[in-house]
């Protein structure tokens, strides 16, 4: 993730703005950071929090915490989701498996109902106890029109507290990959405080004094900064057997990713979710900061970055010459160049390394792209695209001129910097492309309603299955606007048919699941409807001052993901809590 402007869309109304969007460099928004030990103006002591118990975080609020409700993943406040509310299980990417959490266990007791039993002794920060009742309220909230998951009611019939710690759910349709994603998505709040709220407030509700079943509660916060505080009674100290280390947690709000390198160096800073150019310097030099590899790419990856064709426009409606625009691509520039290493070259399926298995080898051999100046040229030859008044750059089949132009937000410098050098390329190819930076709303109005001839896109995170990322690609039908999912409008409704067949595949059936995968690569690959290039880092610098033991790829060090991005508490960032220790001790 980047630290910039976030994405205001649902994860799984869109599964996966989440996060805001994670590339890297931009500038930020925001007051000057105050200094550690300050503690934020509403409702806090202006006494200084002690540092040794302290964490101090930054990287994904972009200003002013803007919320604490839940139900808006995209933009609460860093912490709502995961550190006061909580989900019904986690996510272990290393394991790939569900981890109980709110539910010590959950299972099918038939092809279409799931069954969910929750832990005893689970209490809300209020001190009343969590129920069935509460899970089955949670998910019902869905049913409202403008819920964030108001598409999991297209297939899931009912949910039932069948007992104080029994839910039931009854679908329609068994879309098993979706509801494991759906298990670890979705928090779940107290009905006694939130049933008498109207949809308005459910959504849009500031909700400015949560109680959730968290390890943290809320203490205050300030223009620049979110204070949390661990709650001594919280049930997993007992249930889970561990414990965040850190007392208080402060997630800051930096104006620029300048301001984090020079707190995180000043060690006014613990962790900094953001992306930091020249990170191997600061690894490699004696100051103190680690990051999960102590080589390139430093970090672990989280989500793939794609150029997208606009296809309901010529020429990107023709497979021939998005493949064309695909060879021209020199990626490894962009990895070297523009990143410094810090990031990886993508397979040409897109999939996430945590994925791989999932990859077709014989389907990329056989239909992959690679960078190939001259073979671009060839392609666009064999299809009819020529230069016809020998100005170097080629012409419609037609005759028309071409003139296309790459657009990414203005300020995202690491994207602006990609995208000159995708346009270097496609010009040396023969095809006229020019990078254009428009302000990023200005930019997300185009995407949503198609105008637009290519743009950079990564708003798929890491999840527990790649149905997912293929869900983003193909899913129909295309709508007027287009706001979270296929922005190039690509239509084929084969490959959306066999989406929802994955769906439909149990998840620990993995070979049914690479049947199905394989023939989407195919798909994508013989068409490429978005264009993948390289990984985004998950961003995470960490000062080794005051904590210690930061998950690395180092033998006995913690493998979870050291991330406070909205969403992925729940994919290893609150264990990254548990695990990390006093520096002092």
């Amino acid at each position: 993730m980047r630290k910039r402007t976030p994405i205001l869309v649902p994860l799984l109304a869109a599964a996966a703005l989440t996060a805001a969007a994670c590339s890297g460099g931009g500038p930020t928004v925001g007051p000057t950071a105050a200094p550690p030990g300050s503690q934020g103006a509403t409702g806090a002591n202006p006494g200084a929090l002690p540092r040794n118990e302290t964490l101090y975080t930054t990287g994904t609020q972009w200003g002013p915490p803007a919320n604490f409700n839940p139900i808006r993943e995209w933009d609460s406040a860093t912490g709502t989701k995961g550190l006061v509310y909580e989900t019904l299980f986690h996510y272990d990417p290393n394991a790939a498996k569900l981890v109980p959490w709110l539910a010590e266990s959950g299972s099918w007791t038939s092809p279409t109902v799931y069954e969910a039993k929750l832990r005893a002794g689970v209490k809300w920060s209020d001190g009343k106890p969590l129920t069935a009742e509460d899970v089955a309220f949670s998910f019902g909230l869905g049913k409202m029109a403008t819920s964030p998951y108001h598409h999991l009611w297209d297939w899931l019939k009912s949910a039932d507290a069948v007992d104080e710690r029994t839910v039931r759910f009854t679908f329609s349709t068994a879309n098993y990959q979706e509801w494991d994603f759906n298990l670890y998505s979705r928090s779940i709040v107290p009905e006694h405080l939130w049933s008498g709220r109207s949809e308005e407030d459910v959504l849009n509700g500031v909700n400015d004094k949560p109680v959730g079943t968290g390890a943290y509660t809320y203490q205050s916060h300030d223009q620049d900064r979110v204070v949390w505080k661990r709650r001594d009674d919280w049930w997993g100290r007992s249930a889970l057997g561990v414990e965040p280390k850190p007392r208080y947690i402060v997630d800051v709000a930096t104006p620029g990713n300048e301001v984090a390198m020079g707190m995180l160096l000043q060690k006014g800073l613990d962790l900094s979710n953001n992306f930091l150019p020249g990170v191997a310097n600061l690894v490699k030099g004696n100051f103190g900061i680690v990051s999960y590899y102590d080589q390139p790419p430093y970090m672990l990856s989280a989500n793939t970055a794609w150029l997208v064709p606009n296809t309901r426009k010529k020429p990107m409606d023709d497979p021939a010459f998005r493949k064309a625009l695909a060879s021209s691509v020199d990626t490894k520039k962009i990895v070297e160049g523009v990143y410094g290493n810090l990031v990886k070259a993508a397979s040409p399926t897109g999939l996430l390394p945590q994925w791989e298995q999932f990859v077709d080898q014989a389907v990329v051999g056989r239909s992959g792209f690679t960078f190939d100046t001259a073979k671009a040229k060839k392609t666009l030859a064999d299809a009819g695209y020529r230069d016809r008044d020998g100005d170097g750059l080629v012409e419609n089949k037609d005759g028309s001129r071409i003139k296309l132009t790459l657009i990414v937000p203005t300020g995202w410098t690491d994207w602006m910097e990609a995208a000159r050098t995708i346009a270097a390329g496609a010009k040396a190819a023969g095809i006229d492309v020019t990078p254009d930076f428009p302000d990023f709303n200005a930019l997300v109005e185009k995407r949503g309603k198609g105008d637009f001839d290519l743009l950079l896109n990564n708003e798929r995170q890491l999840s527990s299955t790649p149905w997912t990322y293929y869900d983003y690609i193909f899913q129909l039908p295309v709508q007027k606007t287009q706001n979270t999912v296929n922005f190039g409008r690509y239509e084929n409704k084969r490959a959306w048919q066999l989406v929802q067949r994955l769906d439909q595949v149990r998840t620990d059936d993995t070979a049914g699941m690479k049947a199905i995968i394989s023939q989407l690569q195919q798909i994508h690959l013989d068409e490429l409807p978005i264009i993948p290039l390289w990984y985004n880092g998950l961003w995470a610098q960490s000062s080794v001052s005051v904590w210690k033991n930061w998950p690395s790829a180092k033998p006995g060090a913690p493998k979870s993901a050291p991330a406070m991005w909205r969403n992925w508490m729940e994919l290893g960032g609150f264990e990254t809590l548990t695990q990390i220790q006093p520096a002092a001790s």
